[in-house]
């Protein structure tokens, strides 16, 4: 497991990497360790609202970190505007682990920078689904292939705007199984709830998104007005 970012006790954001792992499981029992690791290089910035995964390629892993919000410029933080927040630049950086360097990539494809949207790994590609603008206050209906290849020499990063995105922030994202994913809530408006449901299938380096059959939701869930979620289970 890959952590990173957030904010701390005192309200600032962190800037940290930590790398979870099992080291030890027996009776039933799991133990785990957890390593800060120290970067080099274009170390991302303190963040919220972004995405970390791992491609695998050639053998190799890599952290790609995307996307996010963070507090604006300490220069520009007035009492007024201490806690005001901006997007990140939309650079894509790609960590390496086992070494603690850090590079970011500059892709023309990604103009504007996105919050809270959902990223899906598969081998040398990740897929990045909706979002939220601040700059604009929109959702676009985004969906970016990005493909990293891990050669002897340096690292390629490309990206392909592909058709069929969905319009959706601060959703919950679960595996059902080896090649299909399912999108729940989040917000497609900033008042409004998204009670539509998706299915992800990822099948010969192809991406469909569909609707699914939307649940009875409870009343409880219809009403209530915290609905969002972001995380892999």
């Amino acid at each position: 497991y890959i952590i990173h970012g957030g904010k701390t006790p005192n309200n600032e954001l962190s800037d940290k990497i930590y790398v979870m792992s099992v080291v030890c499981k027996n009776n039933k029992k799991v133990t785990f360790c957890c390593t800060e690791k120290d970067l080099v290089g274009d170390i991302p910035e303190a963040r919220y609202g972004h995405t970390i995964d791992v491609v695998h390629s050639r053998g190799k892993s890599m952290g790609v970190v995307f996307g996010g919000r963070s507090y604006i410029p300490s220069a520009q933080r007035t009492t007024e505007k201490w806690n005001s927040v901006a997007d990140c630049l939309p650079h894509v950086f790609l960590v390496d682990f086992e070494f603690g360097c850090s590079t970011s990539y500059i892709l023309p494809e990604l103009q504007d920078g996105l919050s809270f949207h959902v990223s899906i790994a598969r081998n040398d590609t990740i897929y990045i689904l909706g979002g939220h603008s601040l700059a604009n206050n929109i959702r676009p209906a985004n969906l970016y292939r990005i493909k990293v290849d891990l050669p002897l020499g340096s690292p390629a990063v490309n990206c392909t705007v592909l058709p069929g995105g969905i319009s959706v922030s601060s959703a919950i994202l679960t595996q059902t199984n080896s090649d299909e994913f399912v999108i729940v809530g989040g917000y497609q408006l900033e008042n409004q709830k998204r009670m539509v449901c998706n299915v992800i299938s990822l099948e010969n380096n192809k991406i469909e998104i569909r609707e699914m059959e939307t649940p009875d939701w409870t009343p409880d869930i219809k009403h209530s007005k915290i609905w969002f979620g972001s995380s892999m289970g």
